[in-house]
């Protein structure tokens, strides 16, 4: 497509569909890339406008644009807004039933949809890349992008393997968006997504309208200091960052008593709590909301008046994100740290608490290689039994994967729970006689509840002698026709071992991985230094954050904490907490119940340390009276006494 004539063409779509008369920075010459064919990266702090940069060409481009997004609120917002408008949108995700997913599988091989929204978890689905090969891909657009790199602050290794299937698929365009790219991480992307130097656009991070401050304060006088500071200056509607789902609580709780509408936002609540509390927020209801990081992805509230941060970020990338919710409406708005020490211990005990236990590694390994030429694997009952977190483990397969270890062949599920719309007698009587002894059949074979007849696929087919495939069909026509409800369960992924693998030692592997996960904790560890530097340096706030990430400011914000006069000064720190003598005595007793969870070192020090793990979780020892007992002592120090 010609230049002028695709400039002419966005410019009348833009005003036509999206009701804008000109674009935000950027905005044109990525879009005119991806007309031209070639694949762009987009680097636009928050609210900076990333969506609309594949929205529009989506609607030029002959074919269907492919979005990825890690996040269903996200997906589900961008789709009802895009349907609103006229344009054809769908999203995939674990939320929609089994006909409805079918329902965008038929708009995708007419050709009608134009967008579809899908997690990156969405690619392992054999189903679903079946239907891809088939479809005329025009554009693969990836927010979150930095998420590829091994070295960001916030890496999925589902990301790894997007630039491999987008080649694979032979999509002719990317493009990759991401707000909190540092240099190193933006040579990742285009690395991965073989992205010219000249199609990289980076629009500046200032953002004038945010005044930065840092007040040093000690554990003790925070949560006064915060209360005095917003009753001084009733900065409304405001955000306040917290590290832990109690602090959220007590946080919000205070803030409440104190006269404030205010409430706490984690993932520890449950869904229609948390969904109440966004819904208050957004209307005006709630004029503070006390979150963990849970809360903020993909929320579009113009008017954030204040962004506080109670405990510190975990990493600068972090801090960029979550204040650039703030001052969208282009208003003075106010964003402070309240930094101490302190909370050091938790987030450095959180950053190594993650590396896994080598002999957990070595299970993991052990496991995988003793399997077939191809074979399955739940990754929910392998996290499990190797004491690994799922995104840890996910992690290891990744790498496992990257070093031609494995492969992977699509996932499927297992088992299938289904409710009766009308009687099981009449659902059977509308069919053929063949076709009812058949039903007949897949249905005695099933485990019998309450409300749901629980159907393992495997084991059905085995025992009835009847292919998979068919009961899936089958069961799949009964939705479709409204004669059963549907939940599918127990997902599985399907690999295959690659040429040499089982002639190589689990130990070496295993040490390998180690050794990786180590290099990151070292990264990660390095971030939280980064954190600390920036809250104890002279000098313009502003202008140290934009040199993280690679932006040169010519001179002061004259805008800042410090550019007004506020003095830099080292974070105050508590008195170090000892392991006492009672301290011993738990874990002396601890280690005499003998939990299989608590065998290994670190899933010991993690335990004290107050982090959860997939064994821990299963065996219900989080609600121990011990389980956190050191939280407020380094996880160096921690593991250095239980290893004695």
């Amino acid at each position: 497509m010609p230049t002028e004539q695709a400039t002419r063409e966005i410019d009348e779509e833009l005003l036509r569909l999206f009701g804008h008369g000109e674009f935000r920075p950027g905005q044109q010459q990525v879009m005119e890339t991806l007309l031209a064919g070639r694949s762009a990266l987009a680097v636009f702090p928050t609210g900076g406008g990333k969506s609309l940069c594949y929205q529009l060409p989506a609607i030029l481009l002959e074919g269907l644009t492919l979005v990825v997004s890690p996040l269903i609120a996200l997906m589900k917002d961008q789709v009802d807004v895009l349907k609103a408008r006229g344009i054809a949108a769908a999203r995939l995700d674990s939320t929609l039933t089994t006909a409805e997913v079918f329902e965008i599988y038929d708009t995708m091989a007419s050709g009608s949809l134009k967008l579809l929204y899908v997690a990156p978890e969405r690619f392992v689905s054999e189903t679903f890349m079946a239907k891809i090969k088939r479809t005329n891909i025009a554009l693969l657009a990836i927010d979150e992008a930095h998420c590829i790199s091994e070295w960001g602050h916030n890496f999925r290794p589902e990301y790894l393997r997007l630039a491999a299937l987008a080649k694979k698929l032979r999509i002719p365009r990317v493009l990759a968006l991401t707000a909190t790219a540092t240099p190193p991480v933006v040579k990742d992307i285009c690395r991965g997504f073989r992205i010219a130097r000249a199609d990289r656009v980076q629009t500046s991070f200032h953002r004038p309208n945010l005044a930065i401050h840092i007040t040093p304060v000690d554990a003790a006088t925070r949560l006064a200091l915060l209360t005095e500071k917003i009753n001084s200056g009733n900065p409304f509607p405001a955000i306040v960052y917290v590290t832990l789902q109690r602090t959220a609580e007590s946080v919000a709780a205070h803030l409440k008593k104190s006269g404030m509408r205010a409430r706490a936002y984690h993932a520890g609540l449950a869904d229609d709590v948390r969904s109440s509390a966004q819904d208050d927020f957004m209307a005006g209801r709630c004029d503070i909301i006390v979150a963990t990081i849970a809360f903020g992805m993909g929320i579009d509230k113009a008017d954030i008046r204040a962004v506080f941060h109670y405990n510190l970020p975990k990493t600068l990338e972090n801090y960029q994100q979550e204040i650039g919710r703030a001052g969208r409406d282009g208003l003075p708005s106010h964003c402070e740290i309240l930094a101490c020490a302190d909370d050091l211990t938790v987030l450095r005990n959180f950053t190594l608490g993650d590396t896994p236990d080598e002999s957990s590694l070595r299970h993991m390994v052990d496991h995988l290689l003793r399997q077939g030429d191809t074979f399955d694997i739940s990754r929910y009952d392998l996290s499990r039994t190797t004491d690994i977190r799922p995104l840890v483990l996910e992690t290891v397969i990744t790498y496992l994967e990257k070093e031609k270890i494995l492969e992977p062949a699509g996932s499927f599920y297992s088992t299938f729970q289904i409710a009766f719309r009308h009687p099981e007698d009449r659902v059977i009587a509308g069919h053929s006689a063949d076709r009812q002894r058949f039903l007949k059949k897949v249905f005695a074979a099933g485990k019998r509840g309450r409300r749901w007849l629980t159907i393992n696929a495997d084991a059905t087919a085995e025992a009835i002698g009847e292919p998979r495939e068919k009961i899936l069909k089958a069961l799949g026509h009964l939705e479709e026709s409204g004669d059963i409800e549907m939940k599918p369960a127990g997902l599985r992924h399907r690999f295959r071992l690659l040429a040499g693998s089982k002639e190589r030692s689990p130990r070496d592997i295993a040490n390998w991985l180690y050794g990786l996960f180590s290099e990151r904790e070292t990264s990660d560890l390095a971030r939280l230094d980064s954190i600390v530097a920036f809250a104890e340096a002279t000098g313009c706030s502003t202008r140290r954050l934009l040199e993280y990430f690679g932006e040169a400011l010519p001179s002061p914000c004259g805008h800042c904490g410090r550019c007004k006069g506020e003095t830099a000064a080292p974070l105050p720190r508590s008195t170090a907490r000892e392991i006492s003598l009672p301290d011993l005595q738990a874990i002396k007793e601890l280690r005499a119940e003998g939990h299989a969870a608590l065998r290994g070192k670190r899933a010991m020090a993690r335990f004290l340390c107050g982090i959860s793990s997939p064994a821990t979780t299963r065996d219900r020892l989080t609600r121990h009276d011990v389980f956190g007992m050191l939280e407020d002592v380094p996880f160096q120090v921690v593991l250095a006494q239980v290893s004695s």
